[in-house]
Parts: structure tokens; C-alpha cells; sequence
């Protein structure tokens, strides 16, 4: 053993060999002394003097002479205040001479001292034990520091996270967009649904989808659209206060034990890149149902006492009417939609979810659409689908010229390409004729990207490419068919029978 005194550890690993019945001699050896030492301690005579309570200073103290006159009532009226600025203040106002940088880790104790022994009384939590089946919880995260892509362009997303209290049980899903009513409500069904049960209270932090946020009163203040969905599961709705985050710790604790699980399968996975959101929610699915295999007794405990699912989902998207532009085109939420031209002039109903939109006529679906969003400042985005307005474009390609959608038009950035290097070989009219044709041909024969690689190749070897040999090529041949009418010609003669007639109806008549 080096040193003269011996660790608190080795003394008490000592002593508690003793009270267990070891000699000396096997105590001593346990930790790590001699048997003298052993003997010593025993006596009393070997403990660390450093373990004892020191009620004397070793050095003068530099704050003596402002700490109860400026220091302390400071203070006093602003607990809050850091040792940092505290220090400035005196140098500023005594000079740095006096009291010099070093001497911040000094104030820095003297204040937490402060703190602990004369300070205001601090915030204590109050641990909660929770029942089974009575508490959940939502929330809305993002994975930081991971760019997920969907073939290879990125994937701007949150998270939604579901999470039943008692057993720890949870559902994620990939949410498009923000924290709206849509993405809470179609979260929160799927998890219901997957959970096999609803619990009898629901709490989200305080999300405008479901709070106005005018009111203190949680019942008068919730949106009737989130009021009317607990309501048909049967849970009660709450939320915590606005900025105390730690009253939904149940849930934001656990954000971070499944994003770590989420990281670490990015590293086992060596990519980020997924073939669809379809394939990225899946691969989502199957960690958080590793993660809850982990809590599987006290799940089991948990859905025994949760209230049973109605018979029916109820509605998880927002109902809007739409009425159809001349321009083939609907609003929704600041975004701009093509539809399918033969619905010119319709009103449509618009049901939508964080991720798409279903259009009805009536009862009918005519049109599911993907739903976009604007981009950072920019809330406007467009939604245009070529194959919507490809039929009128074509009657009129130089309408494509000026289009204010004529970039939207294009299908993707190989399409894009393409316009500006026939733009720039031909006139405006023969230009324009040749891309709408393109884009009819590749509407017509479902062949959009194979059609793209072809006539860049052409581009490529400085040709202009011909609309009628790529037509024959994909099979789109202009072939005017003309019925064929069998006339049978009859006989002059066969016109007298009808002059009976005539003079039947004329003596009739008068």
C-alpha cells in the first residue's frame, strides 16, 4: 500500500469484512492493506483526515469586505443572478486588480453556497404512480443530426410518438409536414388500434391541433375537432402547462431512449436511404416493437385495463371544400393542386390527411393527390400532374410556352433538361410542340422515364428528335378508322304505300 493515509474505501471494505465475521488477517487482504493497518483502523488511528469536517479557513477570504454588503443583498433581491456577473460587477466597480478572473470558481461556490443554505425555495418534483390503462401521451419529435432520404432526395419529416404510461408501450409514425390536427388525430388512431385498447386519459403539451390556447380552462379550450375524437374513444383530454415541459416527462424522457435505438439501427443499417415513406414507417415499426418486447408483462397488464375500442374509426383528416378552376387547378391550405380536367367547374370535397388528399364528387373519390408543403418562409407549394391537362395541352402546345405552370409541367428534372436544349435548337411554336408531344406520348404509353432516357441520348448526339418515330416506336400510331355502313337502296315504288296515308289524314284533317 503507497501513502501514509488509507481511502474511505479500503476502510469500509475492511470494516464490513469485520462485521461479517472475516479475521484480520482475510479482512486486511479483501482490502488491499496490511494487517497492522488492519489493527490501526480498528483503533481508529489510520482514517483519511481529509474525511472530516473542516471548520476552518486556509486562507483569507476575498469577498469579506462586499459579500454582506453588495454581494448578499444583490442577491436577496435577484436569486437568479449567475457568479459570473456578479464578478463583473465588482470589477467594473472596484477594478480588476482587486478582484481578478481567478477568482470566479471562489464566487461560484460562495453563491451555490448561498443558494442552498439562504436561497429562495426551489421547484420540487413529485414522482406520480400511474395505473394501468388510465394515462397516455403524445408528442411530436424530429431525429437530429440524420438526414433520411427517399431515393436520395431528403425526407423533411416528424416524428409522432404515442405512449401509454404504466407499461411504457409505444407507436411512432413518420409525419409529412407540421404538428397539425391531422397528423395528431391520424397518429394517435393507429396507435389506439395497434395498442387494442384506449386509455381513459389523453395529454399532449399544449398543440395548437388540439387547443385554441385562449383559455386556462382545458375543457372550454380545446378545438371541436379534437373534443369530438377523444369523445368517440372515450378519454378524457388534458395538457400540461404551456413551457413547464417537465409535466409531459413521461413522454419527452422517452423521445430520447427511442431515438437513440433509432440512430443505432441507422449505424447497423449503413444508409439513410429508404425506397418509399411506406418502407421507412415499417422499418420505424419493427424497432419501437423491439423496444416494447422488452416491456411485455406490464403490456399485457396494461391492455387488460384499457377501455375497449368503439365498433368504427372515426374521422383523422379535415373536411374542406374546393371548387374546380378553369385552369383545371383547386386551393387547399396555401397549396395549389391539378386535377384531372373533366372535373372543370365541380365543387369537390377534400379530405385532408399530413400526407395526401382525397377529392369526392358527391360520395365518389374522383382524385387522391399528394400532399406538399412550402418551404421555409415560402408556405406556397404546387401539386401539378401533367396527365391532368395533357389532353387540352395538346390541342393547344403554345399555350405551353407562356404557362405560368410551365416548370411545374415538366415531370422531373431530366424533363427540364430536355425543354431547354429544344428551346434553345427551335422556334417557340415548333419547340412547344415537340415538348407537349413528348409529354402526351409519355402520358399515353405510361412510359415517362424510358421515354426521357431515349430522347436524351438523341439530344446527346446533337439530333432533334421525331415525334413520329418515337410514336412508332412506343406503338402510338395515328390511325383514322372510318365506320362502314351497309345501305340497302330501295325501290321508287315502295314510296306509293304511303299515299293512302296521306289522304286518310288529310280527309281527317278536315
Amino acid at each position: 500500500m503507497s501513502g501514509r493515509w488509507l481511502t474511505i474505501n479500503q476502510v469500509g471494505i475492511y470494516m464490513k469484512s469485520r462485521k461479517e465475521g472475516q479475521i484480520q488477517v482475510v479482512s486486511a487482504a479483501k482490502s488491499g492493506v496490511s494487517e497492522r493497518s488492519g489493527r490501526a483502523i480498528e483503533n481508529g488511528q489510520r482514517i483519511d483526515p481529509h474525511t472530516k469536517q473542516r471548520t476552518w479557513r486556509t486562507r483569507a477570504d476575498p469577498f469579506a469586505d462586499v459579500w454582506l454588503n453588495e454581494l448578499k443583498p444583490m442577491l436577496q433581491h435577484s436569486p437568479s443572478l449567475s457568479a459570473l456577473t456578479l464578478l463583473e460587477h465588482l470589477q467594473s466597480s472596484h477594478g480588476g486588480e482587486v478582484f481578478p478572473d481567478n477568482l470566479l470558481r471562489t464566487l461560484q461556490r460562495r453563491v451555490k453556497q448561498w443558494c442552498h443554505q439562504d436561497g429562495p425555495a426551489c421547484e420540487v418534483m413529485f414522482r406520480q404512480e400511474h395505473a394501468p390503462g388510465y394515462f397516455g401521451l403524445s408528442d411530436f419529435t424530429e431525429l437530429k443530426d440524420i438526414v433520411v432520404t427517399i431515393h436520395g432526395k431528403p425526407l423533411s419529416h416528424l416524428l409522432y410518438h404515442f405512449r401509454v404510461m404504466y407499461s411504457g408501450w409505444s407507436y411512432m409514425k413518420v409525419i409529412l409536414g407540421g404538428e397539425s390536427y391531422t397528423a395528431l388525430a391520424e397518429g394517435l388512431q393507429n396507435a389506439l388500434w395497434s395498442l387494442g385498447g384506449a386509455p381513459k386519459e389523453h395529454r399532449t403539451d399544449s398543440l395548437s391541433a388540439a387547443f385554441k390556447n385562449l383559455s386556462s380552462e382545458t375543457k372550454d379550450d380545446q378545438t371541436k375537432q379534437y373534443h369530438d375524437f377523444c369523445h368517440h374513444y372515450g378519454m378524457t383530454p388534458s395538457r400540461n402547462n404551456r413551457g413547464v415541459s417537465h409535466e409531459n416527462g413521461g413522454i419527452e424522457s422517452p423521445h430520447g431512449h427511442l431515438k437513440r435505438r433509432i440512430k443505432q439501427a441507422f449505424l447497423l443499417r449503413n444508409s439513410y436511404d429508404f425506397a418509399s415513406v411506406d418502407a421507412y414507417q415499417s422499418w420505424i415499426e419493427q424497432i419501437v416493437h423491439q423496444h416494447n418486447r422488452r416491456n411485455a408483462k406490464a403490456v399485457d397488464i396494461e391492455k387488460l385495463a384499457l377501455q375497449p375500442l368503439p365498433t368504427y374509426k372515426t374521422a383523422d383528416y379535415t373536411v374542406l371544400p374546393a371548387k374546380v378552376s378553369s385552369t383545371s387547378t383547386i386551393q387547399v391550405r396555401a397549396s395549389l393542386y391539378t386535377v384531372p380536367s373533366r372535373l372543370v367547374g365541380a365543387n369537390l370535397q377534400i379530405n385532408l390527411y399530413h400526407d395526401h388528399l382525397c377529392c369526392y364528387l358527391g360520395g365518389t373519390l374522383v382524385a387522391r393527390l399528394h400532399r406538399v408543403y412550402g418551404q421555409g418562409k415560402k408556405r406556397r407549394a404546387s401539386n401539378v400532374d401533367y396527365r391532368h391537362v395533357i389532353d387540352s395541352l395538346a390541342k393547344k402546345p403554345m399555350a405551353f410556352f407562356g404557362s405560368k405552370l410551365r416548370d411545374e409541367l415538366l415531370p422531373s428534372a431530366q424533363y427540364r433538361q430536355i425543354w431547354q436544349t429544344i428551346s434553345s435548337l427551335l422556334p417557340a411554336r415548333e419547340a412547344s410542340r415537340l415538348m407537349v408531344g413528348l409529354l402526351h406520348l409519355a402520358a399515353t404509353a405510361n412510359c415517362e422515364a424510358a421515354l426521357g432516357e431515349q430522347v436524351a441520348e438523341i439530344l446527346l448526339e446533337g439530333k432533334i428528335p421525331s415525334l413520329t418515330e418515337l410514336k412508332q416506336f412506343w406503338g402510338i400510331v395515328n390511325v383514322k378508322y372510318y365506320p362502314v355502313v351497309d345501305v340497302a337502296q330501295h325501290t321508287l315504288e315502295s314510296y306509293n304505300q304511303l299515299i293512302p296515308v296521306a289522304q286518310e289524314i288529310s280527309h281527317a284533317v278536315y
